[in-house]
């Protein structure tokens, strides 16, 4: 394949994802953002990396967010939020988490391309990024990208509109954000 072939499929295949994540679960994830007194995000591999910049976004907004497994992060308590991610819809980790947070009483949104999984449906809030996944059967896969590629592309276009739909709810300014941004560099 050339490479302007390629260029236009692979933005093509992550515009078709985006644009099919419901709306209204991404409205949701806002609202529950908004209202949480701290957000928690846990996840591996790149889609760690993902939320990982979701969470570095968070933190420019001024909300108190902190990265399971982080050795600074505290208890999660009711009225916190737990955002946790796995495109196959399953993790061992998070499967234990799970299990704490809704001891502690806390709220759960949970990503995947896997919404009907079990531990999926132990969440308040699933938003289902319909994306290929490592779950997937590797004869039925389209694209030429590998593994849960573009779940974790789609993922990051969609963490990165909650961002701008928070600045917009919240009614914080980019020189907030700025005046949050690290000075350790």
């Amino acid at each position: 394949m050339q490479m302007e072939q390629l260029k236009k499929l692979m933005v093509d295949e992550v515009a078709t994802i985006f644009n099919n994540i419901n709306e209204n679960e991404i409205a949701s994830l806002v609202d529950e953002i908004a209202v949480a007194k701290r957000v928690f995000i846990y996840g591996l591999g790149r889609e760690r990396l993902m939320l990982q910049a979701f969470a570095m976004r968070l933190m420019h907004l001024g909300i108190d967010v902190h990265m399971v497994g982080d050795v600074t992060t505290p208890g999660i308590k009711e009225g916190d939020l737990f955002v946790t991610s796995s495109g196959t819809g399953y993790l061992s980790t998070v499967e234990a988490l799970l299990k704490i947070v809704k001891h502690s009483k806390a709220r759960t949104a949970f990503m995947t391309a896997h919404p009907d999984s079990p531990l999926p449906q132990q969440a308040e809030l699933i938003i289902k990024i319909p994306a290929q996944t490592m779950k997937d059967n590797l004869e039925s896969r389209t694209s030429p990208q590998p593994m849960g590629a573009l779940f974790e592309q789609a993922q990051l276009l969609m963490l990165e509109m909650v961002i701008v739909l928070l600045i917009e709810k919240l009614g914080v300014t980019e020189s907030d954000m700025e005046k949050n941004h690290t000075n350790l560099e």
